[in-house]
């Protein structure tokens, strides 16, 4: 069962969202309820006790942990990365 649920956003914003939607071909509500789907589905997924430090982090953050598993990149690259852009 659907209910409607009221929000009160910046004009701003909401005309950017919906811009956003249109583009993609769907609506505002449909993204809010995709967004409060993956919000939930990530709390039930961090069943581990380490996880918990996650829950602190924005959405945007949490989503891009495990993002670089696997990579062979360390600290050396890193330095080596800054020296090319500073010359």
């Amino acid at each position: 069962m659907q209910v409607k649920l009221t929000l009160r956003l910046d004009r701003d914003l909401i005309e950017r969202a919906k811009g956003y939607a249109k583009q993609r071909g769907t609506s505002v509500s449909q993204m809010v309820a995709n967004y409060f789907q993956a919000l939930t589905a990530e709390e039930a997924a961090s069943v581990d006790t380490d996880a918990n430090w996650k829950q602190n982090l924005p959405p945007i953050t949490r989503s891009l942990i495990g993002s670089l598993a696997g990579s062979t990149l360390d600290e050396e690259d890193y330095y080596r990365h800054l020296e090319e852009k500073h010359r």
